[in-house]
C-alpha cells in the first residue's frame, strides 16, 4: 500500500471515529434540555450554541488554511 494511500486510510479511520464521538457527544449536551433534570437560563444556552458555533467555524477554516490555533475550555 503506497504512503499516500496510508495517509487517506488514517485519515477515514480517525475522521469517522472523532465526528461520530463529536456528534455523541453534542446529543449528550441536548440532553441537558430537560428541564425536569435541569435548571439554566438562556443565557447558558446561548453560551453554549455560541461556543459550539465558533468550534465549527473555525473547524471549517482550519480544513480551508494551514491555520491551527487552538481556543480555551469551555467555561459557563
Amino acid at each position: 500500500m503506497s504512503e499516500q494511500r496510508d495517509k487517506r486510510a488514517k485519515f477515514v479511520n480517525l475522521a469517522e471515529a472523532r465526528t461520530s464521538r463529536a456528534m455523541h457527544t453534542i446529543r449528550l449536551i441536548g440532553n441537558l434540555a430537560s428541564r425536569s433534570n435541569y435548571e439554566y437560563t438562556e443565557a447558558d444556552v446561548q453560551k453554549i450554541i455560541r461556543a459550539l458555533e465558533i468550534e465549527v467555524r473555525d473547524l471549517r477554516s482550519r480544513f480551508q488554511s494551514s491555520d491551527s490555533r487552538s481556543r480555551p475550555e469551555f467555561k459557563l
